[in-house]
């Protein structure tokens, strides 16, 4: 068990702290609770919560002996510079393939994860990804969400604090496209390597990139409209998009595969409006409201992040155009799985959040232990779709955390615990 002076330290710096001998402790990580106190954002939360906890659709298998191969597609050189994932996509030399579980650590490498926020399921989702693979390799994880993607300040200080505690690696979730390259080059000059998960940046000083095909994700779900509407016998389609914030690579992503899908669609697409913002349930919220206010009925379809599509049912329903107007996600979470299933979203992207968080735990400790030859700049888990027609079978263990999940944000083996408590 933990002693009381490590006990008493975690406590005081506010986070989950598990280890393989005691249960999850269950105290707030500062930022979090700062922003439950917030009373309007502690509705949603608890609106999400209760989603979460509805036993939609069978609980997905979880396995503490790892995972089965991921489907990815690694990418090597050439690269461009300054490139996205998607513009290594188009550039480099793409090898399909499938990411097997890296092999225990030889000892407790120190990983500082950066998450953007830990307000709505798809992070909850990928810090279930990143605490399951730590407690399996036997590494020491700490995660730190930032306050949202208005808290760069924040997230570019964590940065500063991980690069000071001296972490083996960090990998960072970056907030913008741009503004997190300086910290990371930082970071890399003081011998620290860095990983990306999930959100995109154009650094040229990261280690590996573990993501998807962000412009897939809009292309997939334009496409999944694009064929509903014809099915409904629509000879035209207006689109609203609800992306989340301008500066997020994976909203640049997720817009630029929207509008390339509506160029090349069978039937006239028209995307009428993009309202960007924070994927703060209750922004997302008044942008949807704001755009039924001035489109309305000629609305088709409002595709929208994890944050911003289950926020626009709401207004949809004071609007009176439920029936009118279909939901689509650009990517997939338990809640989102549950409203599926209700037919209050539609379909839903899937970027396999926790097949992310699994992939970039791995690629950092193979990379720590130095195993394998060529590493690839950039590792793509394939994407996943999900509607009414699949989703009875769908394999959600590789998308979402667990019925009942509660969020951890540290973990250290026993081995680190003992050897903590021997030096007190």
């Amino acid at each position: 068990m933990q002693s009381k002076t490590e006990m008493a330290r975690r406590i005081s710096q506010g986070v989950f702290l598990i280890d393989d001998n005691s249960i999850a402790l269950l105290n707030m990580n500062r930022r979090f609770c700062s922003f439950l106190t917030n009373k309007i954002t502690l509705c949603a939360f608890l609106s999400c919560v209760a989603t979460w906890g509805s036993p939609a659709w069978g609980t997905p298998a979880v396995s503490g002996n790892g995972f089965a191969p991921i489907p990815v597609y690694s990418i090597y050189p050439p690269r461009q510079h300054g490139d996205t994932a998607d513009d290594a996509l188009a550039s480099g030399r793409v090898v399909a393939g499938r990411y097997a579980m890296a092999a225990h650590a030889s000892k407790p490498w120190r990983i500082a994860y950066l998450f953007p926020h830990i307000k709505d399921p798809y992070w909850i989702g990928c810090s279930y990804g990143v605490i399951s693979e730590a407690k399996r390799l036997g590494v020491s994880v700490d995660i730190f969400p930032a306050e949202g993607y208005n808290d760069l300040v924040g997230q570019l200080r964590q940065m500063d604090e991980a690069i000071a505690a001296k972490y083996d690696a960090i990998v960072i979730s970056p907030i913008s496209l741009t503004a997190n390259n300086p910290s990371i080059a930082k970071a890399r000059a003081l011998g620290i390597p860095v990983l990306e998960l999930a959100n995109d940046s154009t650094s040229d000083d990261l280690t590996i990139k573990v993501t998807t095909s962000l412009k897939s994700m809009g292309l997939d779900a334009t496409h999944w409209v694009i064929g509903d509407a014809r099915q409904r016998g629509l000879k035209s389609v207006n689109i609203a998009l609800l992306p989340g914030p301008a500066d997020a690579g994976w909203v640049k992503g997720e817009v630029e595969g929207s509008r390339q899908a509506a160029l090349s669609a069978p039937i006239p697409i028209h995307i009428l409006d993009i309202k960007y913002g924070d994927s703060d349930r209750i922004e997302q919220s008044q942008l949807a409201a704001q755009l039924l206010a001035q489109y309305g009925k000629k609305l088709d379809y409002i595709i929208g992040c994890t944050g911003c599509a289950p926020a626009a049912r709401l207004p949809m329903q004071e609007a009176g155009l439920s029936g009118k107007i279909r939901i689509v996600s650009y990517d997939l979470t338990r809640e989102i799985a549950g409203l599926i299933r209700a037919k209050e979203i539609y379909a839903s992207a899937d970027t396999k959040g926790v097949s992310q968080a699994r992939v970039v735990t791995d690629a950092a400790v193979n990379f720590l232990e130095k195993r394998g030859q060529a590493v690839p700049h950039t590792i793509l888990i394939k994407l996943g779709m999900v509607d009414q027609h699949n989703l009875a079978s769908y394999p959600f263990d590789t998308s979402i955390a667990p019925e009942g999940y509660v969020p951890v944000f540290s973990y250290r083996p026993a081995a680190m615990i003992s050897a903590v408590a021997a030096k007190e």
